[in-house]
Order: structure tokens, then C-alpha cells, then sequence
């Protein structure tokens, strides 16, 4: 069962069977499972892969052909079937396929399948978004990102698939890792292993890595239980990429970037059930009736190469970019515009202002190390906004001026739980009061603050935490040690997030607890905490 020993006994009937290996030597199967996404008022992409006969791994650009059936019905059972069609599984798209299903009703739960030769997949779970103008009670989002394979078990995704109470999921970066077999985490941190062993390069690498993620059963699980909202970050290519290279690329050794991000780019597409925009990239947005809109952004694709931590100089460059022209654009008329009380931005690395001058020492190694910066110096996090301040403060500018509010910025990328304020000068906060609220969401599994010092979790990070917060007062709380995952609750008075840490990464049946709860009442711009999780 996709679920047996990770879902729990709740998802079985959901997810039913997945085919073993006499299954896959008969003929078709889909050991990779199923999953839908970017859902509208109308409609849902679905997505599943076909293993068409042995030796037709990912990557490997075998075997044939096949014809592929999906049904979407509004019984469990398919009884009440209410759309159907077909595609076709081929190598060209390493036999992943898409249905982007319209004509559906809005805010209603479906069921999914696909079948090929009689050979039914497990069976998906979905739900599409209220009409553009309806009036909704309230939207609720499961908040993930940074899943490193090598680093633990995705046990957030299986206590996100046990929910039956989201809307969506909502994925912020990192889907994906591309290092090799114990470059990230190293030695003793490693829990399990990825494959392809390698760093992956190629799109046969992006593939097999694609692939070797979907093999998990509690991404499975979360996959077949509720939409995929997602955007990529840096390490569905390379760590700390930019427009023209990326840290962890050595053209020397890895060839062409350009080569590498579109094979990465592709295997993307075709592995996820994501609409690209007309860019080609995933900086698009979706509306959930009159109460929210959500903008999701790229800021991988089109920035500058990272200036080096304190240079002033190129940090503060107006003509250096993190959102490139068009997409800041795009935004900041989305956000002016938007006919939705909540404009949600999924974005993937923090906007908030950050000052780490004030850290102990034997803090700034392990700091800069989570998030991927010089430990000389450390005074900003040159990978986020804070290396590419003409671009914030032209938005944040732009959002007081036009008195656009209830923005809230939802945020990956550093493996930490952050609620923040978002001033436009942080200096000058909170005589100067902020523009906006952020939530920053931890890693599924990937290193943080106790996990690079070896120590365990809240034993000494309490020192760092009080430093960055008497640095900084805009920042609310902040959580350097959990993993975990958020659970996005809005309505029209307040939007809240339910922050959930795992009890032990490391285990696979780990348990998850709420650990905070953060809230922004409407018209605001300012966060609290909150006594109790919504749900």
C-alpha cells in the first residue's frame, strides 16, 4: 500500500495499491504514484508516471509508448465519474504525463485515476479553488519546503497527507537536493541514501533524482491526498543559483549552466504538477474567491550573482536585481490590484531584515553554514532579499504608498521557524511601522542550527535566537533548531500560521507537535502570537 507503515490506516482506502515487482515485469504500473496541482475554480492538473516495462527507470529515455486513462469522479469508488480522457506516456517526457482537467465545480473535492492496459494507479485526492468572486469562509494551506533526501525521513509529508482539512499544499523551494551521496548532510548526518549517488547535472540526473523523491512513501502520501501549490529555490539546480551560475556549479567540471538549469527545468516540469507561467518559469499566481490571492514568485531564474556578505556597495546597486524587471513589475501590480482582503506571496527566500552582528562568535560558522553565506563578517544573508535591497525597497515602497495591506509573505529557504514584521527600514522599526507581515517556515529535514553544532535541539540556540531578536525587532520569535512543517489558516479577519515540529527527523515514524502559533489581524500589518492552532 502506498500508505502501509506512513500515512496511517486513514489514507489506505485513499491511496489503494501500489503495484510490486511482478506487477511491473506484467507490464505497466505506477510505482511513482500520483498527484495533482495549481487547482482553479474549473479545473486541477493531475499528474502521474508510468513505468511501462522493466528497465524503464527514470532517465534512462526506455521503453514504450503507452496510452494512459484519467478519470476524475466525485466518489471514491468512481461511480459518479465526471470527467475522462487520455494521454500518452512516452520517454520524450520520461513517461510522466499531465491531464490539465477543466469543467469542473468550484470548491468541490474530487477523486483521480489513471490507467493503462487495465492497470489502475493508486488513487488521488483533489480539490478545486472557490469561483473568482465567491465569498469564502476560509483557506487553508499545509506549508512545507527544504526536503532533503539524505537528511531524514519525510515524515511532515505524512502527517500532512493525514489531514483532511487543507485546501492545498503549498511547497516553497527545495523540493529536491542536488548534491551527491554525503556532500549535504556529511559523514554520521546521513540517514538514508539518494540516487543517483552523484551530484546531479544531466536531465537523465534530474530525472533518476525526480524519480528517486517520488519512491518515498509519505510524499506519496501528501501527493495523493491534496493539490501541490509549489516554486522551485535554488537547489532544484544548484545551491545559491542565479541567472548565470550558481555556487555549487563548476563550469570547468559540470559544463554549460545554461545546459544544466534547462535539464533541470524540464525534469521540473515534467515531474511536478505545476503549470509553468508563459515564462517558463513558476512565478504565477491563483485566486481563492474574494478572500486571497496568492503570487508565487522565481527569484532564481532572472537575479544577479550574490554580492559577498558586507559589500555594501553591490548589496545596495540599483542596478543589480533578485526579481528581474518583469516579475517585479508583475507584482507589485498584482499586489495593487488584487480584488482579494489577503495577498498571500510565496516567496522563496526571507524579505524581513536581518542584522547577526550581534551573535555570539561560535554562532557564526553554524549560522552561515544553514544558510549558505561567508562566516567572515556575517552581517546579512547575501542569498535573500537582504543582498538585493534596491528591489525590496522599491516594493516595500511601493506597497506603503499605495496603501496596499494584509500582504504576508510566506517564506522557505533557511531551515528556521521566523514571524516577522516587514518594515520598510528596519533601523527606523517600530517608530516607522511595517508594510507587512512574513512567515518563515523550517526544513522537512535539512540542516539547521543544532544539527550543524551536533548538539541537541534547544540547548544552545536560545543564545543565538535572543541575539538576532534584540538585533532586530521586527522579528517576533524565531526557532533555529525544529523541523516540521506549517499549516496556513485565513479568513477575513486574521491570517494565522500553525507552526508543527517533528519529534525526531532521523525517525521515520516520527510524531509531530504544535509548537507556536503566529497570527496578522486584517489591516494590521503586524504579527502576534496566537494562544492555540486553529485545527
Amino acid at each position: 500500500m502506498v500508505a502501509a507503515g506512513a500515512a496511517g490506516a486513514a489514507l489506505l482506502p485513499l491511496a489503494g495499491a501500489l503495484p510490486g515487482a511482478s506487477a511491473a515485469d506484467a507490464g505497466p504500473s505506477f510505482v511513482h504514484g500520483v498527484a495533482s496541482g495549481d487547482p482553479l475554480p474549473d479545473g486541477v492538473l493531475l499528474w502521474t508516471r508510468v513505468t511501462p516495462e522493466p528497465g524503464a527507470v527514470p532517465g534512462s529515455g526506455k521503453g514504450r509508448p503507452v496510452e494512459v486513462a484519467w478519470q476524475v469522479a466525485e466518489d471514491r469508488g468512481f461511480s459518479r465519474t465526471v470527467a475522462r480522457g487520455a494521454v500518452r506516456a512516452e520517454a520524450a517526457s520520461d513517461h510522466t504525463v499531465k491531464a490539465d482537467v477543466r469543467g469542473l465545480r468550484p470548491a468541490t473535492m474530487y477523486y483521480f485515476r489513471f490507467t493503462a492496459d487495465g492497470v489502475h494507479s493508486p488513487t488521488g485526492r483533489t480539490r478545486t479553488a472557490p469561483a473568482e468572486g465567491a465569498e469564502v469562509a476560509n483557506l487553508r494551506l499545509g506549508v512545507v519546503s527544504c526536503a532533503n533526501y539524505e537528511g531524514g525521513y519525510f515524515a511532515s509529508y505524512r502527517h500532512l497527507a493525514a489531514r483532511s482539512d487543507l485546501h492545498a499544499v503549498l511547497h516553497l523551494g527545495d523540493y529536491i537536493y542536488e548534491y551527491g551521496h554525503g556532500e549535504y548532510p556529511t559523514g554520521d548526518a546521513v540517514v538514508r541514501t539518494v540516487q543517483p549517488p552523484h551530484e546531479i547535472v544531466s536531465l537523465a540526473d534530474y530525472r533518476v533524482r525526480h524519480g528517486h523523491y517520488k519512491s518515498d512513501p509519505d510524499l506519496q502520501a501528501m501527493h495523493a491526498a491534496h493539490p501541490l501549490i509549489a516554486i522551485w529555490d535554488d537547489h532544484e539546480f544548484a545551491d545559491n543559483a542565479w541567472s548565470g551560475g550558481a555556487v555549487n556549479h563548476d563550469p570547468a567540471a559540470e559544463g554549460d549552466w545554461a545546459k544544466r538549469t534547462t535539464a533541470a527545468k524540464q525534469a521540473y516540469f515534467e515531474w511536478l504538477p505545476v503549470r509553468p507561467s508563459t515564462a517558463g518559469t513558476t512565478f504565477r499566481k491563483l485566486r481563492f474567491g474574494r478572500l486571497a490571492e496568492l503570487h508565487l514568485l522565481d527569484l532564481r531564474s532572472f537575479r544577479d550573482a550574490q554580492a559577498k556578505a558586507g559589500d555594501g556597495k553591490d548589496i545596495d546597486d540599483p542596478d543589480r536585481t533578485l526579481t528581474g524587471r518583469r516579475q517585479l513589475d508583475w507584482l507589485k501590480k498584482g499586489l495593487t490590484h488584487s480584488p482579494a482582503r489577503w495577498k498571500l506571496v510565496g516567496n522563496p527566500v526571507m524579505i524581513s531584515q536581518v542584522a547577526f552582528g550581534s551573535v555570539p562568535a561560535k554562532f557564526l560558522g553554524p549560522l552561515a553554514e544553514c544558510l549558505g553565506v561567508p562566516a567572515e563578517g556575517l552581517a546579512v544573508n547575501t542569498d535573500q532579499w537582504d543582498g538585493y535591497t534596491d528591489d525590496r525597497r522599491e516594493l516595500l515602497t511601493h506597497l506603503r504608498d499605495n496603501q496596499v495591506t494584509d500582504t504576508v509573505f510566506l517564506t522557505g529557504d533557511i531551515h528556521m521557524n521566523w514571524a516577522n514584521d516587514v518594515p520598510l527600514r528596519a533601523a527606523d522599526y517600530p517608530h516607522e511601522p511595517a508594510v507587512a507581515t512574513e512567515f518563515v517556515i523550517t526544513s522537512v529535514t535539512s540542516d539547521n542550527l543544532d544539527d550543524t553544532l551536533h548538539v541537541a535541539p534547544d540547548t544552545l540556540s536560545g543564545v543565538a535566537e535572543t541575539a538576532v531578536r534584540a538585533a532586530n525587532r521586527h522579528v517576533r520569535w524565531v526557532d533555529m533548531d525544529s523541523h516540521g512543517y506549517g499549516v496556513l489558516d485565513v479568513d477575513a479577519a486574521r491570517a494565522q500560521l500553525d507552526y508543527f515540529v517533528l519529534s525526531d527527523k532521523t525517525d521515520q515514524h516520527a510524531t509531530a507537535a504544535w509548537r507556536r502559533s503566529y497570527r496578522t489581524a486584517s489591516g494590521s500589518q503586524h504579527v502576534e502570537r496566537a494562544d492555540q492552532p486553529v485545527g
